[in-house]
Order: structure tokens, then sequence, then C-alpha cells
């Protein structure tokens, strides 16, 4: 592994020198085309949360934090690990035999998520629903009978007839399905119903058929279920200057990406499993991470601290930034602000135009942006458009969470976005010289400001895919949180939610008739509406249960 790392070091270190550039200038570029180059290289396999490839990517990190001179500021000297709650897994002791034959897990038969873990032997018939044997159902006549209802959710269904099969004595429920119609039945591992009181597993087809085919037989059945967490580790990066300040600017970019796309989020339309390098997404805000550090190392003002954060899991839902606002490795009370730098490696070269968003959350940000004048910030040939919010699908938002003022970086979406072929050789280099450029004068200014920014709240964007869908309720969702139900993370001004007085902080558990355990079951229930419906949604505002009608 060490000899595959050093390869890769080489290989992406080839010399592309624009003879325009001052040498500072020059050398900077070159490191942003070696960080590039190896964090989007293909060996890396997409730098995937919790796997070998952002690993490589992590180590790399904290290695070249070292190298500038930043002290390690993890838990784990430079690393801060995290756990990411990927929802529920069927584990290896689960088996069921019928006549002493060994049925196959998930082809012939699985558990479902809500399944109590349990084992049992028995000599049941399907046909008879006796105390103390388990039960088998035909899921016939309920998906019949479900067809006209658009609301109708299959699991809530089973799940409810384990509860009565349970207080009627029934030590385990079997279900099948005879009907020639496919029903959505499988082992939804971010299901987060509560648990039913007796294991719930269902029977494919082909084991009907080849097991189970006889109703009246005595079966001779040996069944264990066994479900559990299923969790991966993601890895944080954190590198500090410590000036003796009393005032810290915090920088961050995420360096995790979507791997082969097993999490979902890509976009591409080939069907051919491939490597999503991210070179912009956001191989490209990391090297200006790392660039920014360097220079503030070697001549930075002195008036502030520095602390550098390479986040993980940004993709999945801003778990990293999320995890390390609530453990943080400083007193949080002395961050004055915090950049973060997402997608900056596309610049228009016909037009160079540069979002900062934040721009809401400081009265101080609409000073020192000043572009005007030999006392105005680095601004080479950019033209900048501002964004206000705070809020966004990017780790400033854990941040702006704490009253910090934010400023995000982006250079745009482009064809390749969250596709294979966002690859380094598609950068914009200059482009994000100037970017990490400007930043470091944004940082020169605020010497002015005498250390501490003024916070202010700003107004909040939705952050989830609710567009796919024909209504929404105008919420952001915390994707880090792992209890029942959907955790509202803000709420958009004037949408449904918030008319409804829906909160930050709210557990959504219901909508109407349909249970709502799981971001994905909210998902699903979005899609059964329509707009212009009227809804109960049923939420939890701490142990106090509330309600709201809402219209779509």
């Amino acid at each position: 592994m060490r000899n595959l790392y050093i390869i890769i070091l080489l290989f992406c270190a080839l010399p592309t020198v624009a003879q325009k550039l001052k040498k500072e200038d020059r050398a900077v570029l070159e490191h942003l085309k070696k960080h590039i180059g190896f964090l989007a290289h293909d060996s890396l396999e997409g730098r995937r949360t919790g796997t070998p490839g952002e690993a490589i990517a992590a180590r790399y990190l904290s290695e070249q934090f070292g190298a500038i001179g930043l002290q390690p500021k993890g838990t784990q000297q430079f690393l801060q690990p995290f756990e990411v709650y990927e929802g529920r897994q069927v584990n290896t002791p689960t088996h069921l035999t019928v006549a002493g034959k060994l049925l196959e897990l998930h082809r012939d038969f699985f558990p479902l998520p809500y399944s109590a873990n349990a084992s049992l032997e028995a000599l049941p018939s399907m046909a008879l629903h006796e105390e103390g044997m388990p039960w088998f159902v035909d899921l016939k006549e309920t998906l019949e009978a479900a067809k006209t209802n658009p609301h109708f959710d299959l699991d809530a269904a089973i799940l409810k007839k384990a509860q009565e099969v349970a207080a009627k004595g029934g030590t385990a429920l079997f279900v099948y399905n005879t009907t020639p119609a496919a029903a959505d039945i499988k082992f939804k591992a971010a299901d987060r119903s509560d648990a039913a009181k007796i294991p719930v597993v269902y029977l494919t087809k082909d084991a009907i058929k080849k097991y189970f085919n006889d109703p009246s037989a005595t079966l001779d059945i040996d069944l264990r279920t066994d479900i559990g967490p299923k969790n991966r580790t993601g890895t944080n990066v954190a590198g500090y200057i410590n000036n003796n300040a009393a005032a810290t600017l915090i920088f961050g970019a995420h360096f995790d990406h979507l791997g082969y796309g097993e999490d979902g989020g890509s976009l591409n339309a080939s069907g051919t499993r491939l490597v999503h390098n991210g070179a912009d997404d956001n191989a490209s805000g990391t090297a200006a991470l790392l660039e920014l550090a360097r220079m503030l190392k070697a001549s930075g003002p002195r008036q502030f601290n520095y602390l550098f954060l390479a986040f993980s899991g940004e993709e999945l839902g801003l778990f990293g930034s999320k995890y390390f606002t609530e453990n943080p490795t400083i007193d949080l009370a002395t961050a004055s602000a915090m950049f973060n730098m997402d997608m900056v490696g596309r610049l228009n070269a016909a037009s160079p135009t540069l979002t900062i968003g934040g721009y809401g959350t400081s009265p101080a940000w609409s000073q020192v942006l000043n572009t005007s004048g030999k006392r105005g910030v680095y601004k080479a040939n950019m033209q900048f458009r501002f964004d206000s919010s705070g809020a966004g699908p990017s780790d400033h938002t854990s941040f702006y969470r704490k009253n910090i003022p934010v400023l995000f970086y982006f250079t745009g979406t482009h064809a390749d976005y969250h596709k294979p072929t966002d690859d380094a050789d598609k950068i914009n280099y200059e482009g994000t010289l100037h970017i990490v450029k400007h930043i470091y004068s944004v940082v020169q200014q605020l010497e002015k400001t005498g250390g501490k920014i003024a916070f202010t709240p700003t107004r909040e964007v939705q952050m989830n895919t609710a567009s796919s869908f024909r209504v929404t309720l105008g919420i952001m969702p915390d994707y880090t949180f792992s209890g029942k139900g959907v955790r509202v993370e803000g709420t958009t001004e004037n949408r449904p939610a918030q008319k409804a007085g829906i909160k930050a902080g709210d557990v959504i558990v219901q909508m109407g008739d349909l249970d709502i355990s799981s971001m994905e079951k909210y998902m699903e229930a979005l899609g059964r509406f329509n707009k212009g419906e009227k809804v109960t949604v049923t939420y939890m505002r701490g142990a106090q249960k509330l309600s709201g009608v809402v219209e779509l």
C-alpha cells in the first residue's frame, strides 16, 4: 500500500507551469495539480466514506498538514474518526431450515428490518394459525385490496399483522405473495420502525414452490433471526496554527466523494460501474484548503489562530462536519468565522464568476468583501455573485447552525457533476489559484475587524431532493439522525412546514396515515401526495407529540 501511495504521488506531480505567473504563484499552482491529481486518481476509487480509498486520502492530507507545519488537532493526531449509521443489516447467524434443508438467505427468505431477534424450533402447518406456533400469511388479499389506495404502506400493514399475530400467541410471522404482480418486499436497511415482538420473515415465490407447496403438511422448522445496526467509520482530518490569539478562523472542505455510486447521488446514466473521481467535487476544495494552510503558515496575519478541517461524510449528508461541531477539538466560542470551499475547480474562463454564499451571516462581510480600490480583496478578473443564506448543501451549514458566520465558495455545477467524468484534466487550475489568493486576501482584510465577527441569522434554503416530487414540506432534514422519524434541521420560509408551526429540532413521525420511520419513508410519502392536498403531519418536540394540518 505504501509503494502504491508513492507511485500515485509521483504520477500526479507532472509539471505544467503557466509562464506569466509569479514564482510563488507557480509553486501554488503546481501544488494544486499534485493534490487534485492524487485525490482524484482512479486507485482511490472515489474516496467513498469508510473505504480504503478514503483512508488513503486521509493519510495523504494528514501527511501534508504535517509537512506544512500544522499542529495535529484531531482525536488521533490529525485524524478524527466518526461513525456513520447506515441502518440495519441481517447478520450471519440468521438461518432457516425446513425438514433439515437449509434455505438460502436473500434468495429463498429474509427477515424484514422490523423483525424481532429470536430462535425457535417448531412443527407448524401453513393452514393452521395456532397459539405457540409460527403463522403463515399470504399477502394476496391485502395487496389486492390496496390496489386503489395511493397511500397504502405495505411494510406498515405487515408490521400491524405481526402485532396481531403476537397478541394471539403466534411465535413468528412468515409472509409470502401468490399474486402474479410483484410487491415491493425487500430488506430496507434504512427502515427504523419499532421492532415487532416476534420474528417477521418473507418467503420468496421460489421458496414457496420448493419448500412450502403443501399447505396441509406439518413442517419441521428451525429459525433464527439476527438483525443489528450497520455502521462504517469515516474520518475527518484536522490541523491547527496556534498564534496564541483570542479568535480562530476555520477553513473547511470535504474530501469524500461517491465511490462507485453505492450510496446514491450518482448521475451516471451508463449503467456501468465506474469510479467517481470527484476532481472538482471536492478534490479542488481540499487542494485549496492545503494551499491556504501553507500560505497562512508562512505569512498569515497573527491576529487569529487557524483551524483547517478536511471533512468526510459530506456526500452522505454533512456527517463529518456535523460530528466535528458536536465534538469540536477547539472551543467553538473562539471561532470568528468558517470558510468552506466546495467545488472551486471549474471557474469559467470565458465568464469567471465565483459564487460566495453566507454573505448575510455577518454585517462584516459587506465591508470585508469590498472589491474596489487598492484596499479591496484580491479579485483578478473574477466576478462575484453573492448569496446571503448561511445554510446550503455543504459543510458550512453545520457551523452556521452553531451561530458562526460563514462564507461558502463555489464555482458552479457542470455537466460532469456527480458523474465519473469529473476528472482532474478538466480543472481550471489557474482559476483555483485565484480563489485561494482571494480567500487569503479576505483573511488579511479581517485583521481590521479586531478579531470577533458579529453573527446574523439568514433565510433558509431547501437542501433535500424534494424538487423531484410533486410536493414538498419545505424542510431541511438532518441526515445524520439515527432515531425513528425525520429530524428537522431547518425550515424554508413560507413553505408548508413553517406555516404549520414545525421548527428545527422537531422529529416528523407521521404524514396522514403513513408512518415516517426514516428518511426513506419520508421520501416515499412525498411521492404519494399531490399539490394542494391537505395532510395532518405528526411530529415530536422533545417528549411532546404535536400535529398540524399542512397544505402541500
